[in-house]
């Protein structure tokens, strides 16, 4: 693993003392935004213990009877994987509580009075959940997890030898300069940065002799419209509209979304907690408010100093106006 180490370096030592005690891994979470890392980490918590691994989704666990053939087939200490797990309707969570904590569950055979419990014992095992939404999660699963970690944001310098990495897996000779410009602008996030790469690639071998230089990677990137801060075309556009329309705000989600012609669902999950988390908008009681780094990205004035600009006033004596 490459980044996270901190994670790691815990989950290392909860690992060699249930290697040492002969007992299986406790359980457990990991949290974060998509492509940090929690399912690499699920895969390789199984190769580090030399046990197997059984791979579930949340949303296709819709009944008990659909949760039953992966806790009745694990091998002993082997490892369930449960992406999106905050997706596991409740009546599937009970049956969770029973198996994390006693390692058994309980089957009803029959209807109504002749209705009997057959209780199935388990083999010892570990529960890893994966969630973009820890949020969602209900108490008594939330707490059935001895271990919870909360996966952050990479360095550049941990996104570069992921990149160099990666490059490597891919047979791609790669510049360090144009490993570095990938990296600067994947946002913090592996995932970005990986299919970053794959375009650059194509591009690479398309348009230019297959090797990824700094002069590729910035046509590559431009072609996508990805600037030097990682925005795409759809970032800019709400701030380009936040500062021309509403004059950088306040302004409402709702009344942006409509403005641009893009589903609210939209701005708020996919194009909004990059600009919050580059602080280029805020959000206050009123609306969403562009700040002052918003306006010196896309070279543009604030509101102030276009009025002084315009009457010819330096804008600080505007303002003791």
């Amino acid at each position: 693993m490459i980044g996270q180490r901190e994670t790691a370096a815990r989950l290392q030592i909860a690992l060699e003392a249930a290697q040492k005690r002969g007992e299986p891994l406790g359980h457990i979470l990991f949290d974060g935004p998509p492509g940090l890392g929690k399912t690499t980490f699920a895969r390789c918590l199984p190769n580090e213990m030399g046990v197997n691994l059984q791979l579930a989704v949340g949303a296709g666990l819709k009944a008990p009877k659909d949760l039953v053939p992966y806790l009745t087939n694990l091998s002993e200490n082997s490892v369930l994987f449960i992406d999106e797990i905050h997706r596991v309707p409740r009546s599937v969570e009970e049956y969770l509580y029973t198996s994390m904590e006693d390692f058994r569950i309980d089957i009803v055979l029959g209807e109504g009075v002749n209705a009997r419990t057959l209780n199935m014992p388990l083999k010892k095992f570990t529960l890893i959940g994966a969630t973009t939404r820890a949020g969602m999660l209900s108490s008594p699963l939330r707490d059935r997890f001895q271990i919870r970690e909360h996966l952050t944001f990479y360095a550049e310098r941990e996104l570069y030898d992921i990149v160099i990495r990666n490059a490597k897996k891919l047979a791609v000779p790669i510049d360090e300069e144009a490993a570095r410009e990938v990296a600067h602008r994947s946002r913090g996030t592996p995932r970005i940065a990986n299919n970053m790469l794959r375009w650059i690639r194509d591009y690479a071998e398309s348009r230019a002799d297959g090797r990824i230089t700094p002069q590729v990677a910035l046509a590559a990137l431009e072609m996508i419209e990805v600037d030097h801060l990682g925005l795409g075309n759809q970032e800019r556009r709400y701030l380009q509209t936040l500062i021309r329309v509403f004059g950088g705000g306040p302004a409402g989600i709702e009344a942006i979304a409509h403005t641009m012609n893009v589903a609210v669902d939209t701005l708020s999950d996919d194009v909004e907690p990059f600009l919050l988390r580059s602080e280029l908008v805020i959000r206050s009681p009123r609306g969403r408010m562009a700040t002052a780094k918003a306006y010196s990205h896309l070279n543009m004035l604030p509101p102030a100093e276009q009025t002084a600009e315009r009457s010819g006033q330096d804008p600080q004596q505007e303002l003791f106006d």
